[in-house]
């Protein structure tokens, strides 16, 4: 799957999941909404239904009383006057709780007001009714009686709980119609969103089944690449450490074929600068022959001084074989750099367990006379111990601690610290001086064969530090180096723990 494909499959997923998200937060927030309000509507028609029983218990009360103080006025029975205490005794409390539960609506408080102006007339008729009847006066309760029923109390009481219960009844109807509408909304609600959830499932349940397509799919390609990937690879492996061998096995022929001609050149070299003294002598004998008398022999007057042109042009021959000289001490020093590579590289590695400080410590001591004459102090930190070829450890330890040395700073003494770690099954090993540094642009450079950087005031071929890379490679590890001018250089190596032929073959 290419990176594109996988991008827009990633987005598919996100932008799936953030549906999903959101039709489920819509969902339960709206029938969170929906239910509450249909609890509410719900809620309302019930208090409507409870006002409009409490009208109807009231005028009930009401009603008993007078039946209550008609029959007893008629009969003088007790019974009559039991009622009629009973039902007067009931009138205010359920007078009272007709007034809460009609604060929530204004025209129902007025209604309530006058409800109770007008009962507070009839009671007092009533309680005056019965005084007469006590104080053995029934004709006057009777009068009170019939003058109470001409009069309009009974009737304005009835009137107003009639239009209470009108007013409860047009609300009942409103409040019903928007209880059915909240609980039709809620349910579409809940069909909608089951059915955005039942669309979202498929459309996962199709994205999986796609994917694991795609997944099986890859998984078949990946085993069919691999079936023959170690024969692959070990063909691969036989191929490049063939090529390697013949690399080394030219770089051997050559350097070795090298250095004929090279020994060919060098004794010509001396024996043309004998000569060439031989010439210049007989040369200077000539210039010192009288006019008519015979030569000078060689060696009866011993040295003949050179004059003028004749001393020059031995000078600059003399000067001429010097570099002739030099440049094939030069070459000489390459060439056996390069036989000594060729040779470290067929070398087999021996593992064994190095105390690494004591190596170090051991390498400090062979250099405390350079050390001492650059005034630099070496400082050997605890040091990880580890399993890997002992020599190859002395040359890269050594060529990194020698350049310390070499590479100081004139006039100032030198500090060069040797520390290590571990971390994950390596060890980091830290080589920092204080001296003059290597410019950021030539950190890859020092690592080139025959390649140096900075001012060349210091002997050396240029492959201590790519003989040092090719080891510490070798050995399954690391190299690199953090260095500005003037401000010293830290070289930092990692190196397993524990060096086996695995590592060497995943090098390689």
């Amino acid at each position: 799957m290419t990176a594109e494909a996988q991008r827009r499959r990633a987005f598919w997923q996100i932008l799936l999941f953030a549906a999903g998200v959101l039709v489920l937060t819509v969902i339960s927030a709206g029938s969170v909404y929906l239910v509450n309000k249909a609890r509410s509507d719900n809620k309302w028609v019930l208090h409507t239904i409870e006002v409009e029983n409490q009208v109807n218990a009231l005028l009930l009360e009401v009603r008993r009383a007078e039946s209550g103080a008609r029959g007893y006025l008629l009969t003088q029975g007790t019974d009559f006057k039991a009622d009629h205490e009973k039902a007067v005794a009931a009138i205010i409390p359920a007078l009272d709780r007709l007034t809460r539960l009609s604060t929530d609506n204004p025209a129902q408080r007025d209604n309530v007001e006058k409800l109770s102006a007008a009962i507070e007339t009839r009671l007092d008729q009533f309680a005056r009714e019965m005084d007469f009847v006590r104080q053995g006066q029934p004709e006057k309760a009777t009068a009170l009686l019939s003058e109470a029923a001409a009069g309009d109390t009974t009737t304005k009481i009835s009137s107003v709980a009639s239009a209470m219960i009108r007013e409860e009844e047009r609300l009942f109807r409103l409040r019903s119609v928007n209880a059915d509408q909240s609980q039709t909304l809620a349910a579409s609600m809940t069909g909608i969103g089951s059915g955005l959830v039942v669309v979202l499932t498929l459309i996962s349940i199709w994205l999986v089944r796609r994917s694991a397509r795609i997944r099986d799919e890859a998984e078949a390609r990946l085993r069919e690449a691999n079936v023959n990937l170690e024969t692959v690879v070990d063909e691969r492996t036989s191929d490049l450490r063939e090529a390697n061998n013949e690399i080394q096995r030219f770089a051997y022929i050559v350097s070795h074929d090298l250095r004929s001609p090279l020994v060919n050149i060098m004794g010509f070299t001396s024996e043309l600068e004998e000569l060439g003294s031989d010439i210049f002598r007989r040369i200077g004998s000539l210039t010192h022959v009288p006019a008519e008398g015979p030569p000078v022999a060689p060696g009866t007057n011993g040295e003949i001084a050179l004059e003028g042109p004749d001393k020059q042009l031995s000078e600059d021959f003399s000067e001429a074989l010097g570099f002739i000289k030099s440049s094939i001490a030069k070459m000489d020093r390459l060439i056996s750099a390069i036989l000594n590579l060729t040779r470290e590289g067929r070398r087999e590695f021996q593992p064994v367990r190095i105390d690494t400080r004591e190596l170090i410590e051991a390498i400090v001591s062979t250099l405390a006379h350079q050390a001492a004459e650059a005034q630099a102090e070496i400082h050997v930190e605890p040091l990880p111990d580890i399993i890997s070829d002992r020599l190859a450890l002395e040359q890269i330890f050594s060529n990194l601690i020698d350049n310390a040395i070499k590479y100081l700073k004139k006039g100032v003494p030198g500090e060069i610290r040797i520390r290590g770690r571990t971390k994950l099954g390596y060890a980091i090993f830290e080589i920092s001086d204080n001296g003059r540094g290597i410019d950021p642009k030539d950190h890859q450079r020092i690592f080139d064969l025959f390649r140096r950087a900075g001012t060349q005031d210091k002997p050396g071929q240029g492959i201590g530090l790519a003989h040092v890379r090719a080891l510490v490679r070798r050995l399954g590890g690391t190299m690199s180096v953090s260095s500005e001018l003037n401000a010293g250089s830290t070289f930092t190596i990692t190196l397993p723990m524990t060096w086996n032929a695995s590592n060497r073959k995943a090098d390689q």
